[in-house]
């Protein structure tokens, strides 16, 4: 191949690379179902086009550099003058990059911070524990405690209250919104919403130790009237949380099964775990093994 050609090859392959990203299945966060994950997703679209935007600019003066300034037979003597700088250029590849930033900031600041206003109308609360190495969740206005899996009514934004009894984990439906910490001794908030009835994965995205491939779980989003019939049955069918049988749950190993109970669980035995981990010196962060 002539030097020409490898040119030409070394312009176009990332963007055949790039292409060839589309052969996958469709990436969580880029298939959004609610209005915070639509809104985040809209900032990796625009983070995404200038980054291109960037990338081209720099193939295409790379290539044009490397051509129109190669080696030849005509100009094998050429000595280039020496300079001392150039102010316009200075003050032109500086002003860029303060651009670029300023370009991928204002947006990701108006983003940000217009997801943490306060809705109009009053969330649902939800209470999450994490658990080495389960998902605990508490529905304190319905009475009732699930494991593993999370009902929610569609089309309401729903206030994840954050907890941990155990190492720091981290809350992630990514087709729903972005993640947020659980730490043990300190609550959390992340406000999320489904715009339509289905199913999405919850995992963890922070590692914990040997079970981390286990902390998974389900949201079940569901028409309002089907998820206050579904609290009612389980309020009235479930069998009772006893604090036994919770901290039996919290215990450390793994478990995959789903539970449904009624009643809930007393706050005072999470905050007797946070008390204990504080006097035997145990980490809130990462277990090692």
């Amino acid at each position: 191949m002539t030097k020409k050609g490898l040119v030409k090859l070394g312009a176009i392959l990332p963007f055949l690379l790039l292409l060839l990203t589309g052969c996958t299945e469709k990436i969580d966060v880029l298939d959004p179902k609610g209005p915070v994950a639509q809104e985040q997703y809209n900032l990796i679209l625009w983070s995404f086009a200038l980054v291109s935007l960037v990338l081209i600019v720099v193939f295409v003066l790379f290539t044009i550099i490397l051509i129109r300034y190669r080696e030849r037979p005509d100009n094998m003597d050429y000595e280039p003058p020496d300079t001392h700088g150039n102010t316009k250029l200075e003050i032109l590849w500086t002003l860029i990059p303060v651009i670029i930033v300023m370009a991928l900031a204002i947006p990701t600041v108006q983003i940000t911070y217009g997801l943490e206003k306060k809705p109009e109308q009053e969330p649902m609360k939800i209470q999450v524990v994490a658990a080495d190495w389960k998902w605990i969740f508490k529905y304190p206005e319905q009475g009732i405690e699930t494991v593993n899996y999370v009902n929610i009514p569609a089309g309401q934004k729903i206030n994840f209250q954050l907890d941990s009894t155990a190492n720091m984990n981290s809350f992630w439906v990514p087709k729903l919104g972005g993640q947020e910490y659980t730490m043990p001794g300190h609550t959390g908030y992340l406000m999320l919403q489904a715009d339509e009835p289905g199913e999405f994965d919850g995992k963890s995205a922070n590692f914990t130790g040997e079970g981390f491939a286990h902390m998974n779980f389900k949201v079940v989003a569901q028409k309002p009237e089907d998820f206050d019939k579904w609290a009612r049955e389980t309020k009235a069918t479930a069998p009772k949380l006893t604090d036994e049988k919770f901290q039996e749950i919290i215990k450390k190993g793994i478990l995959e099964e789903r539970l449904t109970f009624s009643g809930t669980h007393d706050d005072s035995v999470i905050e007797t775990v946070h008390q204990y981990r504080k006097k035997t010196g145990e980490s809130g962060g990462h277990e090692q093994h």
